[in-house]
């Protein structure tokens, strides 16, 4: 039996064992489980006789017109609210799954940038105040997070202030460990990252192992909700061509006997998962995998804000889902916010525009970190503020941050755009890798270096719904500067031991004048540079032109292709610093692509080699970039709004640093 049918045969086994098995755990929590549901029932019931009875609830229509409008501060400009908020807890995961972060894990930031819990709590309560009514908490991995139950404990009990759902996202290796806790504290629901059915398929994908433990998280999840803990299971499994594609037929099984929804994730590119569109199984192939075992397959209406497209298999218990994000986008419903571990908000999962709430937050504490004494102190001057019997000036004056942060995020939900990028445009965009989506905000450039950025274009209003913030809200001016910076990254600090610091510019002098390196001391060997960028139209017609031949100024991609060898040859002409070397190879690619985007995009790819001791990625960006600018300069009385966009390096070999794929590196030389 070849490999890949009995990795099959294994899944289709476990998701057996799933829609047959019955648990065998300790029966105490569960009693506490269905003690506590039974009380809020009787307890509710009391409630109801002792008190007289109520007035008859008000019509639709005079509901309506008595609700409060929604929090401009959560409303962007498309008109989307933003209810719901994701938080991650931590940057740690104890697993590496290959889609999601480098093997050799992420550089951990000093614990003091990480938000403290007291500092998760007044954020949490400031969006909740505006209108937020879920909120999920992430990674990371949360469950890894010490004090994980005391702060679900206090972040469930923003229910009375209109929260409605507080939800988790896990790898599920630790949460059997914790549910009950969780569920006391309110948890509504679980996303349980899980890609693959087969225990050996587990330990290749997240490079560790732990799929016994995920498999009990599971199982004791379907306990708990059979003893009315109500938990609503989703499972995210992130489907990958060649690798775990074979497995969406048992994990729709899984669905059969088991009230669980199965969501299968398109592959997205983000820094340092080797992203390529090969890999990716979209949508409409796995909805069609699908319909050829189970042709019954229906389609279910979805709400408004949902992620996913929900599908159901008439007779079966569970529902399947597909979250789109590459081949049709759901950013027209968007309502969620993200916070990093370190504090920045993020608007957009794609975006790369942030801004720091934690630094903003902590100006109330002298810039230091929100500890539990601290704030347990800042609550009592807001008591006793409002009981007008503290005179006593502080220094933690925290009313005004408030407002200050609400006037930031209020600014920078209203500058998220309609939608973000897609293929072809995605992949070539800086985001980081995904364990940090919901975690730190590290980006290819330091967060040190971008301080400040002027987000403010105007002044920005505050309505009179800021009444609705929490208790320890207070009174500031009612705009914010014209012209204030805000800085988008919260600051860091050098990181002791690590390899940035000993980073710095080699075109630079001790004396900071620029200079050319010399290169007299290195060894001569093969070199090879590709780089890439592309020409992207408004309309169809320049792209049927050229295709035809038919531009007035003459065979534009002929006439580029020329113009990017030359430039490379000249590139030390052109760029100062460059070393005069002698190249053996250029070649330019030129590829025509129509039907994409809204008209068409040319695609250059610049490929320069050499024999010599330093390497031609200058060389191959001058070639590409020529070849663009002739492009447009042959084309610009046709389309006017043209660009040119993605400009990299894209393939670097030879030399000490070995081979770069991307900016990531693949094969270091000895």
């Amino acid at each position: 039996m070849s490999h890949r049918a009995s990795s099959t045969c294994r899944a289709l086994n476990i998701s057996r064992r799933l829609r047959t098995s019955t648990g065998n755990h300790r029966t105490e929590p569960l009693r506490r489980i269905a003690t506590v549901t039974a009380e809020a029932i009787k307890s509710t019931a009391e409630s109801q006789s002792s008190t007289p009875a109520r007035p008859a609830r008000p019509s639709r229509r005079e509901a309506l017109k008595d609700a409060k409008p929604f929090s401009d501060f959560l409303t962007d400009t498309f008109h989307r609210q933003h209810d719901y908020l994701r938080i991650s807890l931590t940057e740690r995961c104890n697993l590496r799954c290959v889609y999601c972060m480098p093997e050799e894990g992420v550089p951990l930031s000093p614990p003091r940038e990480l938000l403290t819990t007291p500092e998760i709590i007044m954020l949490s309560s400031l969006f909740v105040s505006q209108g937020v009514n879920k909120i999920r908490l992430t990674g990371g991995e949360p469950t890894i997070r010490r004090d994980i139950l005391p702060l679900m404990q206090q972040i469930g009990a923003l229910r009375i202030h209109g929260l409605r759902e507080l939800c988790l996202t896990t790898n599920g290796i630790s949460l059997h460990r914790k549910l009950e806790g969780m569920v006391e504290a309110g948890l509504t629901g679980v996303n349980l990252s899980l890609d693959t059915l087969d225990p050996w398929q587990f330990q290749i994908m997240t490079r560790r192992k732990g799929f016994d433990a995920v498999m009990k998280s599971m199982e004791r999840v379907f306990e708990l909700n059979k003893h009315g803990a109500s938990i609503k299971l989703k499972i995210n499994a992130v489907i990958m061509r060649g690798i775990n594609d074979r497995e969406i037929i048992p994990f729709v099984e899984m669905t059969r006997e088991k009230d669980v929804e199965v969501r299968f994730i398109e592959y997205m590119p983000f820094d340092g998962n080797k992203w390529n569109e090969g890999k990716m199984f979209s949508y409409s192939e796995m909805l069609d995998l699908i319909r050829e075992r189970f042709p019954d397959l229906e389609k279910v209406r979805d709400h408004k804000n949902d992620t996913s497209k929900t599908y159901k298999i008439p007779g079966f218990v569970g529902k399947i889902g597909f979250i789109t994000s590459m081949t049709h986008n759901f950013c027209g419903t968007c309502n969620r916010l993200r916070i990093t571990s370190d504090g920045n908000l993020k608007v957009c999962l794609f975006g790369n525009a942030e801004v720091s709430l934690r630094d903003i937050l902590r100006e109330s504490n002298g810039g230091e970190p929100i500890d539990e004494e601290a704030y347990e102190t800042m609550k009592k001057i807001e008591m006793d503020r409002r009981q007008q019997i503290s005179n006593q000036p502080t220094h933690l004056d925290l009313a005004p941050n408030e407002r200050k942060l609400l006037d930031v995020i209020g600014m920078a939900v209203k500058r998220k755009k309609a939608k973000h990028a897609g293929i072809g445009e995605l992949e070539h965009m800086e985001n980081r890798p995904m364990i940090l989506i919901d975690s730190r905000g590290s980006m290819r450039v330091s967060r040190s270096q971008a301080s400040t950025r002027n987000i403010v274009g105007a002044p920005f209003s505050i309505p009179p719904a800021l009444n609705r913030a929490v208790s320890w809200l207070s009174i500031m001016p009612n705009t914010l500067p014209h012209g204030q910076g805000v800085r988008y990254y919260s600051y860091t600090s050098s990181r002791p031991g690590g390899k940035g610091n000993t980073v710095k510019l080699t075109h630079v002098s001790e004396s900071g004048s620029a200079h050319m390196i010399s290169i007299s001391d290195k060894v001569s060997s093969k070199r090879v540079a590709k780089a890439v960028c592309s020409v992207h139209f408004t309309n169809e017609v320049a792209c049927k032109l050229i295709k035809e031949n038919q531009i007035k100024k003459g065979d534009v991609l002929g006439v580029a292709r020329v113009a990017g060898i030359m430039a490379a040859k000249r590139t030390p002409d052109l760029i100062p610093l460059c070393h005069p070397i002698a190249i053996t190879k250029v070649t330019l690619d030129l590829a025509v692509q129509e039907n994409v985007d809204e008209g068409g995009r040319i695609n250059i790819e610049a490929t320069v080699a050499c024999e010599g001791k330093t390497g031609v990625e200058m060389e191959a960006l001058t070639a590409a970039s020529t070849a663009a600018l002739t492009i447009y300069d042959m084309c610009k009385a046709i389309d006017k709004g043209m660009s040119i966009q993605g400009l990299r390096v894209s393939l670097k070999e030879g030399g000490n640093s070995g081979r770069w794929i991307d900016g990531v590196q693949d094969e270091p030389n000895e």
